[in-house]
Parts: structure tokens; sequence; C-alpha cells
């Protein structure tokens, strides 16, 4: 790391680079380095789902004699202080990753994810020290997470081809929701089949396992060839460059030549902090920091209000026994697994803006037209399943294509911060729908919840139609293209939007 802080203090005053870089990314076809490459940093996705899930399923647990002996106040807090960590990790490595790099940062922000869930593991008691130490591990953990988000998706984003960008984004972000699945059986089987407080304890290493596993292939991984031009290290972007050239072209490919014309010429600078960022948002990039606000909260609003009183609702309203809720979960899961898989292809082929759109105002209708079936009491437990599977297929996809947004419609010199600050906002206003929806099931009058669907369904309405109005064209295009670098001496014409 001692080389990226020298060129951090000597890149300021390099002369312009011409590069061909960007344009040498986007030429190349698939190949298994972006297999490789997709399986060592995607996995940030799955063990989000698996850590929320667990937590989720665990929650409870940990308030049993036989285990911590937790309040409901206390199981309550973990959720808050592993999304306080997600928050501060997201700004935190968001940050360091635009300075730092992205390559350093994806490798810590993993080992800070492994030894939180390890450490958590370790908890010996609910009250007094052990209660911060389980505190603190939840935070650590969720820390990392958040550094996960911020660095992985301008890795990906940066080192994937133009053609490719927009499906493996969906499809990566959509991965959450197998990390679901693989929580919910694993906790379904650990706490049905083993000591209870030895299950629980176990649980929470099925997510470090998992991150040992991929631990060595992003070791492997180069850093972003973009992020290495636009912060004047041009040698080292060219042995990256080439390096990813000589792995694609092992695999039968011949690369085609490169147009000078697609060539960019930057100047690099000092690297920028939030203040700066927060100028390039507002005074460059308002209408695109209105629609990657609003497309982030909405998707975040809906999701945490349906996915965390989802249980609630089957065993409130339609008797659904507790200890086989997880089940129907899986159900749920598999739904918002299979939309961003079956539909991502769209978003690069049909174009970002129609299906963004499309897929927020298709959910947000289904869910209202869901809402009157449910207060007309024509649903049961598996009929209500299948209504929210299909619903967030489509919303899944949606919500994947949020975070794709807010990656790629800004500069790459403060890429990593701007997923960061959306995302950290997101979670800020996405932490009120279980709040919300909570208080409503707990009321037991299915009328009220009605209301809190239909209230939910125009939320995502909302969300499409800015997507209508403020959508960026970016499907196919170089990032270059789409948001010009900060430091660019030319540029080429913006993506429209």
């Amino acid at each position: 790391m001692a080389q990226d802080v020298e060129g951090r203090d000597r890149m300021h005053d390099a002369g312009p680079i011409r590069s061909l870089i960007p344009a040498r990314i986007d030429r190349l076809r698939w190949s298994p380095f972006h297999t490789r490459m997709i399986i060592a940093l995607g996995t940030a996705w799955v063990l989000d789902g698996i850590e929320i899930t667990i937590a989720g399923a665990i929650g409870p647990v940990l308030a049993d004699q036989a285990t911590l002996a937790l309040s409901d106040t206390q199981v309550g807090a973990i959720a808050t202080v592993y999304l306080l960590g997600e928050v501060f990790g997201a700004l935190l490595f968001g940050r360091l990753s635009d300075a730092l790099g992205r390559k350093n940062l994806f490798i810590v922000t993993l080992a800070i994810y492994l030894a939180g869930n390890a450490l958590t593991a370790l908890t010996w008691s609910g009250d007094g020290a052990g209660l911060v130490f389980l505190y603190l591990t939840r935070f650590i953990a969720g820390c990392g997470i958040g550094g996960e988000y911020a660095a992985i998706n301008s890795a990906i984003d940066e080192m994937m081809p133009a053609k490719y960008r927009g499906r493996v984004d969906i499809g990566v972000n959509g991965t959450y929701w197998g990390g679901a699945i693989i929580g919910t059986l694993g906790t379904f089987i650990l706490l049905n089949h083993m000591a209870i407080n030895v299950g629980w304890r176990i649980g929470f290493l099925i997510g470090p396992v998992l991150g040992a596993c991929i631990w060595n292939l992003r070791r492997h991984l180069p850093e972003s060839p973009r992020w290495l031009i636009m912060h004047g290290r041009a040698d080292e972007a060219e042995e990256n460059i080439a390096l990813i050239e000589r792995d694609v072209q092992a695999s039968g490919q011949q690369l085609d030549p490169v147009d000078e014309s697609r060539a960019i010429e930057i100047r690099p600078g000092r690297p920028h902090g939030y203040l700066s960022l927060l100028r390039v948002l507002f005074r460059q990039y308002p209408s695109r920091s209105v629609l990657g606000a609003t497309l982030m909260i909405t998707q975040s609003f809906l999701y945490n209000a349906i996915f965390f009183t989802y249980t609630l609702v089957l065993t409130n309203f339609y008797g659904v026994p507790k200890e086989k809720a997880p089940l129907y979960l899986i159900a749920f899961a598999v739904g918002n697994l299979l939309g961003p898989l079956a539909l991502g292809h769209l978003f690069d082929v049909v174009g970002r803006r129609k299906m963004i759109a499309g897929t927020y105002l298709l959910s947000g209708v289904l869910l209202a037209v869901t809402a009157v079936l449910f207060n007309a009491g024509v649903l049961n437990a598996i009929t209500q399943t299948i209504a929210w599977c299909v619903i967030f297929f489509f919303a899944s996809a949606g919500a994947s294509a949020a975070y794709l947004t807010v990656s790629e419609i800004f500069p790459l010199e403060i890429r990593a911060q701007a997923i960061a600050v959306f995302f950290a906002i997101a979670q800020c206003f996405g932490a009120i729908g279980p709040v919300f929806y909570g208080h409503l099931i707990g009321a037991g009058d299915p009328a009220r919840l009605f209301v809190g669907y239909l209230i939910g369904a125009a939320v995502m309405v909302v969300g499409g139609i800015v997507e209508v109005v403020l959508g960026v064209d970016a499907e196919g295009k170089s990032l270059e293209d789409v948001a010009a670098p900060l430091s660019a001496v030319t540029t080429r014409p913006r993506a429209t939007g």
C-alpha cells in the first residue's frame, strides 16, 4: 500500500496521459477471466444475504435462556448496530477505495467481514462486557459488508466490457437472494438438529467459510486499469490491462484492433473527498443525483418493509407456525433471485430507462393489486407467497438496477464514494419501512396493512416515473461516455439523461 500512497502524493504533478485502456477493456468478449472476477467479487452480495437472513433467524434464539438470554430490545438492536456498521463502512471504505484503489479495499473489507463474524460466534454472554462485545462484532461485520458494496461495484464496472455491464451488475446484485436461501436453509438445519447454544454460533460462521474460500481468488485479481490511469500510474495500468488481455487470449480469443479515436486524455489530479463529491453531485450532476437517490430510497423502503415483516404477516394473519415460516421465506428468495438472472440481459438489450422504469412501475402496480386481494380476504399463506414471488421477480431486477445506476452514472474518480453515499442514504430511509409496517401488523387490522401496502406500491411507482423522466441511456456505452472523468483533458459526448 506504500506504493499507492507514493503514487497519490505525486500524481497531481503528472502531465496529461493519453490512453486506450477503456476502449481495450470494452472490446473484450467474455472469457474465463471475467468468470473468475465475478466469482471472486460477486460473492459480496451472497455474504450479505447470508448475513441478514441468519441474523434475522437467530435473533429470537438469542433470547432463549440456553443461549444469551437477551431481551427483545437487545435482539432488535443487533440489526440496528449491523446497519450502522454498513453505513459507516460504506462511507469510510468508499472514500479509501477512490483514494487507494479497488483491489486494496476489496481485500481489506473481506478480511474485516470475516473477522467480525468469526468473533460474533465467540460471544460469551448477553450482559455486560459480553453484550458490548456482541454489538461491536456485529458493527465490524457490517463495516466489512458496507465497504464491499462500494469497492466491488466499482471494480466490476471498471473491468467489465460495456456490453455485459448491465446484466452482470444486475445478476451479481441479485445473488443476495442466493445468500438468503443459503442462510435460511443453514439456520433451519442448525437450529433444529443441533444444540441451540452451538447451532447459532455455527450459523454465524457460514458466511466466513464461504468468504475464506474466495480469498485467494481476490488476491490474484489485478487492480482496475481504469483506476490506475486516473491516478497517473500509466505503467501499472498497462501491465494490468496486458495481463487481462493475455488471459483472454489464452482462452482462444483474437483481440480486435482498437481505434485510436477511442483514446482518452486525462490529467491526474488530487484525490476527491466527500466535500468535492457533494460539489460534483449537486453542481455538475443534479438530475442524476436525484435519480440515484430516488431509485435507491424507493427500493430500499419497499424491500426492508416487506422482507423484514414477511414472517410476521404469515404468522399473524395466516396462522403459519413460527417454526415453518422460514420455509416460505425460501420461496420468496427464489423469486427474488430468478428476476435479476432472467431479466438482466434485457437491461443491456432493451435499455436501462425502459427496463428500470418498467420493473419499478410493474412491481408497484402488482403490489397494489395484491393489496386489494389481501384486504378482500381472498389470499392464504401460499397464494400470498406466490403473489410476492411474482412482484419481487420484477422488483428485484429493478432494485439491482438501482445499484447499477449509481455505479455507472458518475465519474470514475468519485465512483466508490458516490455508491457509498447513495447506499447510506438508502439504508437510512430503508430502516423506516420495518418500523412502519411492524406497527401496522402489530395492530392486527388488515385494513391498516392494506393502506401500508398501497403506500409501498406508490413509492415504487414514484421511482419508475423518475426513471422515465431522468433516466440515463447507459446501455452498451463506455463508462467514460456515460460520465466523463473529472480529470479528462478532452471528453467525448455524454450519455443522454
